[in-house]
């Protein structure tokens, strides 16, 4: 090994060595620290929810039934399949298949896609019934969670373009949309069905 091979190796080695137990993380250590801190954020508007909805149940019970579980219900599944064709994606990546990879990466966008539809289809019956985000509590912690959710899912939708069009490491923005996913699937009994 040369001079030269040696300090390549250790200007390579020393920046995963930095990340300590972080680096023993699938993808890029740096969006295992932007997941933990955004379901850091995502925790809290999840419990400010549910004490909101404890104190008010009945003011919250009466917001649940003006929203569309079916329509609830359907973006879940959307998000988790989305979520599986993403991880098929990874695996496919990991057995040389390229092509495949990437077809499957446009599966999970075009879902995200989709997802991004019904909530805009759900977000204007909600508009034109005059329900908004001031219209009560319920209402305006139902728009702010769902909004949140729903950038994060718009944000993982170019996450997923960009390390399916650069050939990144697909583990760095799997992470990412699963984190989405995960979201979601507490969101929706919390948001739809609790009570």
């Amino acid at each position: 090994m040369t001079q030269l091979d040696v300090e390549e190796h250790a200007a390579t080695a020393l920046p995963e060595a930095g990340w300590g137990p972080l680096a023993g993380l699938p993808g890029h250590p740096m969006m295992w620290v932007l997941i933990a801190s955004e379901l850091a954020v995502f925790g809290a508007l999840i419990v400010a929810f549910g004490i909101a909805g404890a104190l008010e149940p009945d003011l919250f019970a009466a917001g649940r039934d003006r929203l569309d579980p079916l329509l609830g219900g359907i973006n879940t599944l959307v998000l988790v399949t989305s979520g599986f064709l993403a991880a098929m994606a990874v695996d496919a990546a990991d057995a040389g298949r390229r092509r495949t990879a990437r077809l499957h990466v446009a599966g999970a966008i075009i879902l995200g896609g989709l997802f991004v539809i019904v909530k805009l289809i759900e977000y204007q019956a909600k508009l034109a019934a005059g329900i908004g985000i001031e219209t009560d509590r319920f209402f305006t912690l139902y728009f702010l969670v769902t909004g949140f959710h729903l950038l994060h899912v718009l944000l993982g939708m170019v996450i997923l373009a960009a390390v399916a069009v650069t050939d990144a490491d697909l583990r760095t923005g799997t992470a990412f949309w699963h984190m989405v996913d995960l979201v979601l699937v507490v969101l929706y009994p919390l948001v739809y069905l609790a009570g």
